[in-house]
C-alpha cells in the first residue's frame, strides 16, 4: 500500500482562519484573508471552533490523495465516505495481465492457509486470464475477481469529512487495512499541513468516550447505550 498527498489547498490555516472569522466578525472577508495576524491567535481561533461542533468552515480546504495497492475490500468501505470524489482503477477497461492481491495478515502467517490463499488465487487468475484469451470480455471475465484484488485510486476529501473518516477509520475497532490506509494519510497530512493532521484522531478522542457496541477500552464507554458492560 502507498499513498501520496497530490495537491492541497494552499495555506489551508489562513482559508480556516478566514471563514471562521467571516462568521463572526463585521470585517468583510477579503479584508480578513488580506490581514496579516498571529499564527497561534489564528490556531486558538480554529480550535475553539473545532471543539464548538462550528464545522462547516473545514469545508474550504481539500487534500487530493494518490492511493496504490489497496485491497478492493478496502476501497468498498472507503467510497462509503460520500462526501468525496474517487477516480478508481476499472477491471471493465483494463485487462490484467499478472493481477495482484493482498493477504490478510492472520493468512500470512499460516502457511497452511497461506498455501490455500495463493493456490485459489492463482487458479481465479489463470481462469480469468483463460477466459480473455477465449474471447470473454474482460468486463465479463473480471466476475472471477475475488475483493483481495489490489486496486489504485484518486481521492480527493475535504477538511471536515477527512475528520469524520478518520475518527471512523483510525478507530480501533475498524478492519486493519483501512487503520493502516488512514495512517499513511495522517502521515502525508502531516507533511503539509501539521497543524490539521491533530486533528485526525479516533472519534473518541474528540468526544471523550467511546459510542461503540464494541470497545477497546482506551476510552469511557457512553453510558447510554442500554445493556452494555462497562470496564473500570
Amino acid at each position: 500500500m502507498r499513498v501520496r498527498l497530490v495537491q492541497y489547498t494552499q495555506d489551508p490555516l489562513k482559508v480556516v482562519f478566514t471563514a471562521a472569522r467571516t462568521c463572526y466578525s463585521e470585517t468583510t472577508p477579503i479584508a480578513i484573508s488580506e490581514g496579516q495576524y498571529d499564527k497561534d491567535k489564528m490556531m486558538a481561533l480554529v480550535k475553539k471552533t473545532f471543539r464548538a461542533g462550528h464545522h462547516s468552515i473545514f469545508e474550504h480546504v481539500c487534500f487530493t490523495f494518490a492511493i496504490e495497492g489497496i485491497s478492493r475490500v478496502c476501497s468498498h468501505q472507503l467510497v462509503r465516505h460520500r462526501i468525496a470524489s474517487y477516480s478508481q482503477q476499472s477491471q471493465r477497461f483494463v485487462e490484467y495481465s499478472r493481477p495482484q492481491y493482498v493477504v490478510p495478515p492472520k493468512v500470512k502467517g499460516d502457511y497452511e492457509k497461506r498455501e490455500k490463499f495463493d493456490k485459489l488465487m492463482g487458479q481465479l487468475f489463470d481462469t480469468y486470464r483463460e477466459f480473455v484469451q477465449d474471447g470473454i470480455p474482460p468486463e465479463d471475465a473480471r466476475y472471477l475477481f475475488p475483493n483481495a484484488l489490489k486496486t489504485n485510486l484518486v481521492m480527493s476529501m475535504n477538511l471536515r469529512e477527512l475528520f469524520h473518516a478518520s475518527g471512523e477509520r483510525l478507530c480501533l475497532n475498524a478492519q486493519w487495512e483501512i487503520i493502516q490506509l488512514f495512517t499513511l494519510i495522517k502521515r502525508e497530512v502531516r507533511k503539509a499541513a501539521p497543524f490539521f493532521a491533530r486533528f485526525l484522531e479516533p472519534k473518541c478522542e474528540h468526544i471523550g468516550y467511546c459510542p461503540e457496541l464494541k470497545y477497546c477500552g482506551k476510552k469511557i464507554k457512553n453510558l447510554l447505550v442500554p445493556g452494555v458492560v462497562h470496564r473500570k
